[in-house]
């Protein structure tokens, strides 16, 4: 499979197709533009609507490697960028001293060699493979980690290239497919943000739902399939602490399928919710008269549609 990015939307949006990821073609725009202009594409939205998942499709369809930075509260250089070996570095000094050999200045500079360099994502997404294609870089969630280190990222993004002072300045010889993902729980400096392109990844309507949950759980039943986007849809509609994405979608058709499921009834909503909605005080609110309010409202309208 080449490693050539896609020459105009069309392609673009073939091949996120062929990596079964159902797109609409302003996102192929925008991730047409990023790969053409060869610059980071930061991804906004709410968990769960198919962010990451973009990366992992590029990765794939591409034939490139996927480097992946999972971003948390704390995270520092030391374990995104590169930090050294200090056990091999002692051992080293320790073998130069039981040989005699203590030159301090020649000493500090062999301790400092590639060898010794414990390379993180970062770094490594600066390494092109074996065959010349450069990675594609995941640094997913951003908004967990702190402003200091988002500033980090200030050089990596820019210029594609990273400072070692040890060293000097590593530089990408071929720019690696960024993708950067926010879920929005703290906003991003405006200085990252005029670096990358940006997009906003909504929750999708009801007939890209659909598509997806064809490709993705194509053993669930038709009949099913559309309940469960509508009531899903309806869902949405609710003021609840968290709204499902597409992966509970998915999660749940996925989960009635294996319970031999072939239509919704309340009991069995009642009985799954676990599956779609991840907090308490979110499961009481629909569990019991409104869910099966909800799935009334669904099979009402699905009856004088004909679907």
């Amino acid at each position: 499979m080449s490693t050539a990015i896609p020459k105009d939307i069309d392609a673009t949006l073939d091949l996120l197709t062929r990596g079964n990821y159902i797109a609409d073609r302003s996102l192929a725009t925008t991730l047409f533009l990023a790969l053409k202009m060869g610059r980071p594409l930061f991804l906004e939205g709410e968990a769960g609507v198919g962010k990451t998942e973009i990366a992992k499709v590029l990765s794939e369809t591409l034939s490139r490697p996927l480097v992946r930075l999972q971003c948390y509260e704390g995270l520092d250089v030391a374990s995104a960028v590169y930090e050294w070996n200090y056990a091999r570095q002692m051992i080293e000094i320790r073998l130069a001293e039981a040989s005699g050999d203590i030159d301090r200045e020649r000493l500090g500079q062999d301790i400092f060699r590639n060898e010794f360099l414990i390379k993180r994502p970062l770094l490594q997404a600066l390494e092109v493979a074996a065959d010349g294609a450069a990675p594609v870089l995941l640094i997913d969630e951003l908004d967990r980690t702190d402003e200091a280190f988002e500033a980090y990222l200030l050089e990596v993004l820019s210029d594609f290239q990273i400072t070692i002072p040890e060293i000097g300045t590593i530089k990408a010889s071929q720019p690696p497919i960024v993708i950067v993902t926010s879920n929005r729980t703290r906003e991003i400096h405006d200085a990252l943000k005029r670096r990358c392109l940006y997009y906003w990844v909504d929750y999708p309507d009801a007939e890209r739902e659909l598509a997806i949950l064809r490709t993705k759980v194509p053993g669930c039943e038709e009949t099913l399939s559309r309940q469960v986007v509508a009531f899903i849809q309806r869902l949405r509609e609710h003021d609840l602490f968290k709204l499902p994405g597409i992966a509970e979608t998915i999660d749940w058709a996925t989960a009635l399928t294996e319970l031999n499921k072939i239509v919704l009834e309340p009991e069995t909503v009642d009985n799954t919710l676990g599956a779609i909605l991840k907090y308490q005080d979110d499961i009481q609110k629909i569990q019991g008269s409104e869910a099966a309010k909800i799935l009334e409202e669904v099979k009402h309208d699905m009856a004088v549609s004909g679907s």
